[in-house]
């Protein structure tokens, strides 16, 4: 089990928990959408950091980018291994080919 899959397991085992314990059952108890928002910030909080180019502050913040993505995702049921699946199944496709079968820009 690498160090995303512990912390998923740790995230899934803190909907149980007291949110007056625990910070990541505070946040599930707010909500998807506020575990959502707070995703939001801190992938902001990222992009600042990578505009700036400090290292230190970027791995920083893209910790907490990944910390809250698995947050938001416990909030919404998508386990982290369907998320994973996923990877394994877009690897080897090219970017360019992959986001024109979805339609995207």
């Amino acid at each position: 089990m690498n160090i995303l899959e512990q912390l998923a397991a740790t995230v899934e085992a803190r909907k149980s928990a007291d949110p007056e314990s625990s910070w990541t059952a505070k946040l599930l108890a707010k909500g998807p959408e506020k575990c959502a928002e707070k995703f939001g910030e801190e992938a902001v909080e990222a992009i600042i950091e990578a505009v700036k180019g400090d290292r230190a502050a970027l791995t920083s913040e893209a910790a907490d980018v990944l910390y809250h993505l698995l947050v938001m995702l416990a909030a919404r049921d998508v386990p982290l291994s369907d998320v994973l699946a996923e990877l394994e199944r877009r690897e080897g496709t090219s970017g360019i080919a992959e986001k024109a079968a979805r339609g995207a820009d």
